[in-house]
């Protein structure tokens, strides 16, 4: 296994589990909530056979890595990620954040000045930010995401299970994705850390991304589905392709939240074809169908 030690505020240092695969351009990819670095699997192997080297790595309390009961704000989060880039001393890298992963990727620009990093992607990102104010009129009301809160402190299991359908669009009339595929994907979410399920969801409910995405200065890919409802479009890739100075934004007709199953191909080719692109490309403010 391989471990990245951090400092801990507790007792004990935080665990970074990561993994390291192929050569080449390197690919670090940041997963979404309340999942872990496997969500990326058919991901990881379709760069791999494109030529890339894929770090995959599990945020503090979920996955492989340590429950410590430690911090859990993005500042704390980014860290980590920038840790890691220099533990292995990645250069010429292409960050890949999805649902809330796109926090960490953006937060990286504020706080570490985007060192080391040459593109970045944003797939179902929560950037620029979810809850409804007075500048984010299309986002989720408070009382919602309130809801989702105590959810997660009475009946963690059955939220988890109510979520995963939306999560990939499952409905009445609607099957996007196998039932023994929606089970395993409940498992990884339920077999997270229970106070670093809630103290990241309060991190990405509430999380403001507008100055981050300003200061990304790196060509960028803005993934998202027209069908998302976990992460509703009009709140979050719409008006990041407005902040971000230079970027190329895709939409995907009839994608949910977790594009990165139901489009799997169509995801991993844009990843491909954008991290081939020369250094110094400006893909500029492209609004793609």
């Amino acid at each position: 296994m391989a471990i990245l030690k951090r400092d801990g505020q507790g007792r004990h240092p935080v665990e970074i589990y990561y993994e390291d695969k192929g050569e080449g351009t390197p690919i670090v990819m940041i997963h979404g909530w309340p999942l872990s670095g496997i969500m990326f699997e058919y991901q990881v192997q379709d760069l791999l056979e494109a030529g890339f080297r894929v770090i995959t790595y599990d945020r503090r309390g979920f996955g492989k890595s340590s429950r410590t009961g430690t911090t859990y704000d993005y500042d704390a989060m980014t860290d980590d990620l920038a840790a890691l880039l220099d533990e292995l001393d990645l250069q010429d890298v292409m960050l890949v954040g999805f649902s809330m992963g796109g926090g960490e990727v953006a937060r990286y620009f504020t706080r570490h000045g985007g060192k080391r990093v040459t593109r970045a992607a944003l797939v179902s990102s929560v950037v620029p930010s979810i809850v409804k104010t007075a500048n984010n009129p299309n986002g989720v009301p408070e009382e919602d995401l309130k809801e989702i809160m105590n959810a997660l402190k009475s009946d963690r299991q059955k939220f988890l299970t109510d979520f995963n359908k939306g999560f990939f669009g499952v409905s009445f009339l609607s099957q996007p994705v196998s039932d023994e595929l929606m089970h395993y994907y409940h498992m990884v979410a339920n077999s997270a850390d229970p106070i670093a399920t809630q103290e990241t969801a309060k991190a990405w409910a509430y999380g403001d991304f507008v100055a981050d995405a300003k200061s990304m200065n790196v060509p960028t890919l803005i993934v998202h589905g027209k069908e998302d409802e976990t992460v509703p479009m009009a709140t979050s890739a719409d008006r990041a392709a407005k902040l971000i100075p230079n970027n190329t934004y895709k939409k995907y007709d009839d994608a949910p939240h977790g594009l990165f199953i139901t489009h799997r191909k169509q995801l991993s080719n844009d990843l491909i074809e954008f991290a081939k692109m020369p250094v110094n490309s400006r893909v500029g403010q492209a609004q793609l169908a």
